[in-house]
């Protein structure tokens, strides 16, 4: 029987692919161990003829001038990463989501797929269910996403329909749970005083969730 390497059985929790078109001039994002990483946006479409328009993150060890520019299309092989950033003069925080991107390269004729996002994971808090005005039932998810080097990724996930509806009578907080959706961007409307402004939401919209029972391995000791 193969073995495969935890390292791998990682990197495979969370794989993201998306194709779309450049529309924002990368820029300097951050510095890790003497590597520096840029992020630029792409809008992706939606088969409603809407658009998603999400932050990609790459280094610059795999970065590409003459491919990473506004008004191509483009397609990018990665990991939805999140992290914590510091409201400025307030004390709390706001959860960023972005794509980390492992491959970048030019479309071509097979990329059918333009928005695909497979996740494995642990339930952090007990899903939220909800109905909208129209009678519409959301849930709204916690996934914990680890990583290869023992950090992990937050990642809210909505599910709607009988996918809601599984996540509120099935999934409980340690649950590990494989969900399949597209990464998304959603405006909103925030009120500051009298004040309105828009913010936009990233999130996994899911087409797809299952629980995952965890199997428990058994060291047997054999003697000769």
């Amino acid at each position: 029987m193969e073995i495969v390497p935890d390292i791998q059985l990682k990197e495979e929790n969370n794989k993201v692919i998306l194709v779309g078109e450049v529309i924002e001039k990368y820029k300097k994002s951050h510095e890790t161990f003497n590597e520096l990483f840029y992020s630029f946006r792409i809008s992706v479409k939606r088969l409603s003829g809407d658009t998603d328009e999400l932050e990609i993150v790459i280094s610059e060890k795999i970065l590409s001038n003459e491919l990473i520019k506004i008004g191509n299309t483009i397609v990018v092989d990665g990991e939805i990463r999140s992290y914590n950033y510091v409201m400025e003069n307030e004390e709390r925080r706001k959860l960023i989501l972005s794509v980390f991107a492992k491959e970048v390269r030019e479309i071509k004729e097979e990329d059918l797929t333009t928005n695909e996002v497979t996740l494995i994971g642990y339930i952090c808090k007990k899903p939220i269910y909800r109905k909208t005005p129209f009678g519409r039932e959301i849930a709204d998810i916690l996934l914990a996403v680890n990583r290869v080097y023992g950090k992990s990724d937050y990642l809210p996930c909505i599910a709607w329909g009988r996918n809601a509806k599984f996540a509120e009578n099935n999934l409980e907080v340690g649950d590990k749970a494989k969900i399949v959706g597209r990464f998304q961007s959603r405006e909103y409307v925030k009120k500051n005083g009298e004040k309105e402004e828009k913010k936009v939401a990233y999130e996994i919209s899911l087409s797809s969730i299952e629980k995952i029972k965890e199997e428990v391995e058994i060291e047997v000791e054999v003697k000769e």
